[in-house]
């Protein structure tokens, strides 16, 4: 590790719109020299903050996708056992170097490299419960062995690291001990505005207005089994501004009109689909009734 630590601070970026508690959140985490973990629903902007974080402290960033079937010691290095014994039987390999056949992964690379870089991991808890406990060590010590050379790499400066959670099974408590949680919150009307404004400069006020009023609507839906996140959101608005929907359109409070134009991009399921129809019709029925 590097005697003479450079100190970083977040400061956020045009790009990104951040409270000032994510800010706080991400330089504690520096400041600690431990990963920050993120929770927060899908879609509110977790895997894009560690792109920013590199972006603004100008480093380079090195990105772990977690799947079902991931093991940690991916993460640390692999070693081709196969590009080996192809190469012992057809040639074309220096088969006595064993340091040839080890691909360095993620953790690896931000390990064995001169500068410090952001290391992502992205929805850790899509793994096996023992995913998480697998790294603890890795990740304390910043360091680990590799069994077919007998070498321990380590880390030479100490990563950014970024854990993001979606939530879908509990964490470690060991883990959880080794690093600095932060919940990113659902952006409210005013932050949310902040967030379009980034991405369609110049967009009318009345169709922002008028979307968002629909957009927080469904998501305050009763039995909604999937809320739309920000990224839907952003979806949605853009196929507004091609079709050129008018901010009329959004206002309609008809009993046909209860599903907004263009709603595939916000509604994902056809059980939220069905709930939407069914509360039109029964506005419909409603309206019909005698006197009503």
């Amino acid at each position: 590790m590097s005697d003479q630590p450079v100190f970083y601070r977040f400061t956020g970026t045009d790009g990104y719109i951040a409270s000032e508690s994510l800010v706080d959140a991400v330089n504690c985490a520096i400041a600690l020299e431990r990963p920050l973990l993120l929770r927060g629903e899908p879609g509110t902007g977790k895997t894009l903050l560690a792109r920013h974080i590199s972006a603004a402290l100008g480093l380079k960033m090195e990105s772990w996708h977690v799947k079902s079937t991931s093991k940690a010691a991916e993460g640390l290095y692999v070693y081709d056992t196969v590009q080996r014994l192809n190469d012992s039987r057809f040639g074309g390999g220096n088969v006595s170097d064993i340091r040839s056949y080890i691909k360095m992964g993620p953790v690896g690379r931000c390990f064995v490299a001169d500068e410090r870089r952001v290391l992502l991991i992205d929805e850790i808890d899509k793994a096996d419960i023992e995913f998480p406990n697998d790294l603890l060590q890795e990740l304390d010590r910043m360091e680990f062995f590799v069994q077919e050379t007998g070498e321990t790499i380590r880390a030479a400066v100490r990563p950014v690291v970024v854990i993001t959670s979606n939530n879908e099974k509990e964490l470690p408590d060991a883990f959880l001990r080794r690093c600095f949680f932060h919940y990113i919150r659902f952006p409210d009307d005013e932050t949310m505005r902040a967030i379009v404004e980034v991405h369609f400069p110049g967009i009318k006020p009345r169709l922002v207005s008028e979307a968002l009023k629909t957009f927080y609507e469904i998501r305050d839906t009763p039995g909604l089994k999937k809320k739309p996140s920000t990224s839907e959101l952003l979806d949605w608005l853009k196929l507004l501004l091609v079709e050129d929907i008018d901010p009329e359109t959004l206002r309609e409070k008809a009993p046909n009109k209860l599903i907004p134009p263009l709603h595939g991009a916000l509604l994902k399921n056809e059980q939220d689909v069905h709930l939407f129809e069914r509360l039109a019709f029964l506005n419909r029925r409603e309206g019909a009734r005698p006197g009503a």
